[in-house]
């Protein structure tokens, strides 16, 4: 290799300012050159692979030959920065801050309710901050794009659509669809006669700032500069173990590849940036073109297009599309096929980075775009320092062959796509988990030529992704089909003979074998219809046209732009107008959000002397631990020391949890030990180097049914009865018997685990910062390990980034293991979890199995249940026990069954443990509910709703726990829904719709809901609070409650507010801290504002109590005269509040008792549409009505519902966590597992608080953290509709169990036809499968 020479300056812009860096490091990704060296803190890490948005900025460049300047998202984790030279990149920080000016972006996403926990807000800005920078009055449609490669797990989306669609020109929060009506004209007769008057909006348009394009800042003149100096060099940045060469010439870049021929040449890094991180390769040399223009042109010729390399495929899609306006449409088969793929293919930022050369050139097997290019008959253009070459993008190059392979000095010039021409068609087509952002589970790319004037087949092309290791040709089956002509006797044979040909072994790595091959045919089948659909169009007489009922099956589903309405009570009009309660105030914290400066804990500084914590954990599920060899990780650079069991100073088994693994690991991502270094790349190299030895043992517990056979249990039966269930079972007309099974959830919270130890010099104090929902229990688990009183632990946290139930349990170990780790070494301890070590070490919601037997007349009404539900708990208890209670106790949902028996058990198993999670096991107990009631209509030939009108609760009544309760409210959310839905002239205008649609099926769901807040035991419901009053009036307020995005901060000032008599603006809220409120409970359980509310209320009573005899004697005065009085004459302006907590038990003994405080009602109505050949769906409507009593802060409480149904909707659908036969856990990032994007979530979603009273809660409200959850159900049931009505049609049964979540495998495979008749299907006991269920 030759010898190279020292770096060279790196000169970029960072908002505004030059950045030189004179030691670049190749190695070293934007995010962390942001965070870590400029501590610009606002660009978040999430995921670190490019998949959730929230590292966005905006990079712009200069193009000397347009001379124009050019911007675009990245996501910062994926940039390497030397890639950087001559770009200016702007930052959150960069559009605006509260220090100096807020931008309209960031003051629209706060004020428009756009940012909840605030991780992904900084994101959120630069997405839609970019396009206006581009496009200064966007469409609606460029909003909900340009926002497609951004994650959000709290808000469902809606809210920041809305933020957006505030700048686009006819913007107004309340959608005409362009009749001039106004969308609420239908509502208005409802509400006529009521008392209360009913609000829609949450936010005033007429506050926000105007938006000014031309104010936006400058691109720099010296970049302009760089850019035009004719005298561009070579520059070579030499980084401590790899070198980064940047061309500026072609015979340059040539040059360096016959130098260095297994450099790789990087372009986007969306590639090689992955395979660095997570497959550990390591290339000494990277080598870069910089602005080279042979790599960047579009040449147009009469006979078809060649577009460089250098094109990144968002600069490709502008130039397919302006092709298509210039060509015939003809002529532009090709281009519209990658059109369509290149909107959904990956998300805007990754669009923008990854190029054509790359992709083409490193031959993913997952690839959109190779397929339809290799089906066009593009060819690649070569060249080297040799000269120039062609080779066809065939099936050759795309399967490796090779003769068909780069040489090693080679690169991609450019790629050339012919026209197609009349009697040739081309097509793509894919399937994915989602429509956007989401590798295809199959995809295909075929074209057919034909005789011209005829349907005889004169050539055909099929190639399919994501089927083998590489994409895959069926140039055999196409060999034979030639000649033929193209009817329904030639498709019956093309698909025999291409699922000979392609094959997928039955243990195939990404499993779903059967469904892969069910869409192989499925697709070629949509090609089929598409070219019959064209031969007609072009010859109606001599081509038949395709049935009517199969047109829909020709168009995939569009992605839409969100719109809604939400209604809510307006305050009543006497209430003072300083006091916020009832008012859809903005979160306290969202413009800090929008801005950046939210604080959380990694943004916090670097601590002299810090040091980083990698987690070394187990590979198998239950196995004996023979050595730990230490010795290698503790040689490499910047390791400090390895922290193991021994090193416990107190107990490492606290309440049966396990901080390090010690002599035995019960799963795969148990941790072992942890290595602290210098910095946190130091600790994860050097954590991979500690080799472990096991030796396993037997038996290895992965699933619900395995745990069963080995009686293998983490608590005693719970159970509840009522009535005779055995008496009632022998006088029924039915009895159905069956089984659901529901998976888990991964949390997915935008802010991994992150913790800071801080340990202090004296009196073995530790100080630690993280974000957590249980204070008292983090604060316990830190003392027993270090093994000193709980006073000598303060916890601090000022938010987190979403928790869902996530950061109840698991802080307490984690911090544990961190604070263990500072004791060791005596230094501060930064520990943050990447996203993939998060995913595998904390666990998620517990996957459920439930087994029912249920006894009904003919009439619907059911008269006897037994159901058993058994969880799958993991390896150690954590919450699994309460989990189970809950689930029994919630087992009836909204219905009364006279004869009533629900038992539970949660079972243990060699999985890491499942915790708390949002709605704590109702939502996986209540689906098994609504799954027997689908059953039960089935069998009696009656509606769902139907059997649900029959049996739910309809008067005064006692629950299966005997605890009286009245469903007036829940009758109400249920009769207003299916009347302000139009639920019945819906529900006939999808069985019409189903009539002439073979392929599509609608569906519609109604679902009641009764849940309850709160824990069955009193003291779990204490809060207590702290409030001062400074002598200049103003006023903090402290309590043990934790901010995570629900809002909590916020209704505390409110309450303050209301209770003080001063204006919010009076009112500061400081961290939660052990310091200040000590034995916090955990905030959960939707209780945060009904416990920190009533201890806030009740020290502001008595600090108000204090200041009555002041205000008496000047009641005119002001609040600054009365405080200052007050503090002349001794009156304390201080004081603690509290709340004993509502009296809650349950006797188990009994099987009674009041174990919640109240419940909530709500009814949730969803319309789906269903592709029965490939099993994707999409939701064009969406009602949710919510007794909401009333709503502290409307804004809030509907943010929370949407949320909650957002993530509940992705978790009955297609958030699905694959695990091996072994344990180990695959789907570790969001490439492997999906939550839901801005492309999922309803085109149309009404939201409506119901007012109802609620006198035990503070001003009558209601806690609606978690009640939105399990209303995501109307989804899954609204998809069984749709299957049910595709099924009926086709002569199955309709009496069939869709488990939980209803992935496009499980819909696919439920819409049985021909195509799943055809594929091949394997004996289970020849082969191991890929991935197993849990539940």
């Amino acid at each position: 290799m030759p010898s190279l020479p020292n770096s060279d300056e790196l000169i970029f812009f960072v908002n505004g300012r030059k950045v030189i860096e004179k030691s670049a490091d190749p190695e070293q990704n934007l995010l962390f050159y942001l965070r870590k060296v400029l501590h610009l803190t606002g660009t978040k890490y999430s995921c670190g692979e490019g998949g959730c948005g929230s590292c966005t900025v905006m990079v712009s460049r200069y193009n000397p030959k347009n001379k124009k300047i050019h911007h675009y998202p990245v996501t910062a984790c994926l940039v390497p920065i030397c890639s950087l030279y001559g770009a200016a990149v702007t930052t959150v920080e960069g559009v605006g801050s509260i220090k100096t000016r807020i931008h309209p972006v960031q003051e629209r996403l706060a004020k428009c309710h756009g940012t909840q926990c605030g991780f992904c807000s900084p994101g959120m800005v630069m997405s839609i901050y970019t396009l206006l920078r581009n496009h200064p009055e966007p469409t609606p449609d460029q909003i909900t794009k340009a926002l497609g490669g951004n994650l959000c797990r709290c808000t469902g989306y809606r809210l920041i659509v809305e933020s957006g669609k505030t700048f686009c020109e006819e913007s107004t929060a309340c959608q005409m669809k362009g009749s001039g009506k106004c969308c609420l004209d239908q509502e208005e007769k409802a509400f006529v006669n009521r008392e209360e008057k009913i609000c829609t909006k949450l936010y005033n348009e007429d506050e926000f700032q105007p938006f000014d394009p031309s104010q936006e800042p400058i691109f720099p003149p010296e970049l302009i500069r760089m850019a035009e100096d004719p005298n561009k060099r070579r520059l070579t940045f030499q980084g401590k173990r790899t070198t980064w060469i940047t061309s500026v010439t072609l015979s340059d870049l040539l040059e360096l590849k016959v130098n260095f021929p297994q450099a790789p040449l990087v372009m986007g890094n969306t590639e090689v940036g992955p395979r660095i991180k997570f497959e550990d390769e390591f290339y000494p040399v990277f080598i870069t073109p910089l602005g080279l223009p042979e790599l960047y042109f579009v040449d147009s010729t009469d006979n078809g297009v060649t577009i460089g390399a250098g094109y990144s495929l968002a600069q490709l899609n502008d130039a397919l599309s302006y092709i298509l306006s210039e060509q015939p449409k003809e002529k532009t088969k090709t281009y519209r096929a990658l059109l369509k793929h290149l909107r959904t293919l990956a998300g805007p930022q990754i669009r923008n980075m990854a190029t054509l050369g790359g992709h083409v050139v490193s031959r993913p097997n997952y690839s959109d775009l190779n397929p339809i290019l290799a089906a066009g008959n593009a060819i690649i253009n070569l060249i080297s320092k040799d000269g120039e070459r062609q080779i066809p993008l065939d099936s050759k190059f795309l399967e490796r062959a090779p003769e068909a392979n780069l040489k090693s000095e080679e690169i991609v010039l450019s790629v050339s796509i012919p026209h197609s021409t009349k009697w040739h068609f081309v097509s793509g087509m894919r399937l994915a988990q989602y429509r956007e952002n989401a590798f295809a589970i199959v995809n295909a790319g075929m074209s057919v030529k034909f005789e011209d004037g005829t349907d005889t087949i004169k050539d055909l092309q099929m190639f399919y992704g994501s089927v083998g290791p590489t994409v895959v040709s069926a140039s055999q089956t196409c060999k034979q089909l030639i000649g033929r002509q193209w009817d329904d006797q030639m498709l019956s044979d093309a698909c025999r003979l291409v699922l000979d040909e392609v094959y997928i072994p039955p243990a195939a790595e990404g499993g779903m074998v059967e469904y892969r091959r069910t869409l192989i045919i499925s697709l070629l089948f949509k090609f089929y219809l598409k070219v019959r659909r064209g031969l007609n169009k072009m010859d109606p007489q001599k081509f038949p046209d395709i049935p009517e009922k199969f047109m829909s099956a020709l168009e995939d589903f569009p992605i839409e732009t969100p719109q809604g309405i939400q209604m809510f009570q307006c305050v009543d009009p006497r209430q003072s107008p300083q006091d916020p309660v009832g008012h859809p105030v903005m979160h306290q914290s969202a413009i800090k959000h929008a801005t950046g400066e939210a604080v959380y804990v990694d943004d916090m500084p670097p601590i002299a002397q810090e040091l980083f914590l990698a987690p070394v954990t187990s590979t198998r599920a239950h196995a004996k631990i023979i050595l730990i060899d230490v010795s290698e990780a503790l040689a490499l650079p910047g390791v400090v020391d390895v922290i193991r069991a021994e090193d416990v100073p107190g107990d490492n088994n606290p309440q049966e949890e396990i901080l390090y693994a010690q002599n035995e690991v019960i799963c795969v991502g148990q941790i072992v030990c942890t290595v602290a270094a210098d910095t946190h790349a130091h600790a994860k190299e050097a954590a991979k180097k500690v080799k472990i030895t096991y030796e396993d043992i037997e038996p290895r517990i992965i699933t619900i049914e395995q745990a069963l056979e080995h009686n293998s249990f983490l608590s005693a039966e719970r159970k509840i009865e009522q009535g005779n269930v055995e008496q009632a079972f022998k006088h029924v007309d039915q009895i159905i018997e069956g089984e659901v099974h529901v998976e888990g959830q991964e949390h997915f919270y935008m802010e991994t685990q992150t913790i800071l130890a801080i340990p202090k010099t004296e009196d073995k104090e530790m100080v630690l910062h993280l974000g957590m929902q249980y204070p008292t229990h983090v604060q316990e688990f830190v003392a027993t390990a270090l093994n000193v009183p709980r006073s000598r632990i303060a916890l601090h946290m000022r938010r987190a980034g979403g928790a869902f139930g996530g950061k109840i349990t698991k802080p307490a170990l984690l911090a544990a293991i961190t604070a263990v780790a500072a004791n060791k070494t005596g230094r501060p301890i930064r520990f943050i979890l990447e996203r993939g070590d998060d995913m595998l070490i904390t666990a998620g919601r517990h996957p459920l199995l439930a087994k029912y037997k249920i006894g009904f007349m003919n009439n619907g009404v059911i008269k006897s249940a037994d159901i058993e539900y058994y969880v799958n708990g993991g390896c150690t208890p954590d919450e699994s026990e309460l989990v189970i209670e809950f689930i029994v106790l919630k087992s009836e949902n909204a219905y009364y069954i006279p004869n009533f028996r629900c038992r539970g058990r949660a079972c243990k198993t060699n999985l890491p443990s499942n915790t708390a999670f949002r709605g704590f096991g109702f939502p996986q107990g209540a689906v098994v509910v609504e799954a027997y009631i689908t059953a039960v209509a089935s069998q009696c030939n009656l509606s769902p709703e139907e059997i649900r009108e029959i049996n739910m609760y309809k008067r005064i009544s006692k629950t299966a726990f005997k605890e009286m309760f009245n469903p007036e409210p829940l009758r109400k959310c249920w009769k207003d829904c299916l009347e302000k839905s139009s639920f019945y002239a819906r529900k006939r205008a999808a069985e019409e719709f189903n009539k002439k649609n073979y392929w599509k099926k609608k569906g519609l769901s109604v679902i009641p809901m009764k849940f309850t807040i709160g824990i069955p035991q009193t003291y779990y419901n204490q809060a207590a609070a702290l409030v001062h009053i400074y002598v200049d009036g103003s006023v903090l307020v402290i309590h043990g409650g934790c901010e995570f995005g629900q809002g909590l901060y916020t209704k505390m000032i409110q309450v303050a507010s209301r209770e003080l008599n001063i204006p919010s603006s009076y009112i500061h809220q400081y961290e939660t801290s052990t310091i200040t409120v000590p034995n916090a409970l955990h905030t959960s359980a939707s209780m945060g504002t009904d416990i920190n509310g009533k201890a806030v209320q009740n020290a502001c009573q008595i600090l108000m109590a204090r200041l009555q005899p002041i205000i008496r004697k000047n009641p005119q005065g002001r609040w600054e005269d009365w405080i200052a009085k007050a503090f002349e004459e001794s009156i304390s302006l201080s004081t603690t509040g509290y709340f004993k907590g509502y009296q809650t038990n349950m006797d188990w003994e009994k099987e009674e008792g009041h174990p919640f405080p109240y419940f909530i009602y709500g009814v949730s109505c969803s319309e789906v549409e269903v592709d029965c050949l490939t099993g994707a769906h999409k939701l064009p409507r969406t009602d949710i009505f919510i007794d909401a009593a009333f709503s502290i802060n409307p804004a809030v409480d509907i943010g929370q519902v949407e949320g909650g149904f957002i993530q509940g909707m992705g978790f009955y659908t297609t958030e699905e966590l694959k695990y091996s036969p072994e344990g180990v856990l695959y789907s570790r990032g969001t490439n492997d597992y999906k939550i839901p994007t801005v492309a999922e979530i309803p085109e149309e979603f009404y939201i409506t608080l119901v007012h109802s009273q609620n006198p035990i809660a503070i001003y009558s409200s209601k806690g609606l953290g978690e009640s939105g959850m399990f209303l995501g159900s109307s989804v899954f049931f609204a998809i069984q509709d749709a299957v049910t009505a595709a099924r009926r049609e086709r002569g199955l049964t309709t009496t069939f169990t869709l488990n939980s979540p209803a992935t496009p495998e499980l819909i696919r495979m439920n819409c049985m036809d021909q195509f799943t008749e055809m594929i091949p299907r394997d004996d289970p006991s020849t082969f191991t499968p890929w991935s197993i269920r849990v539940s």
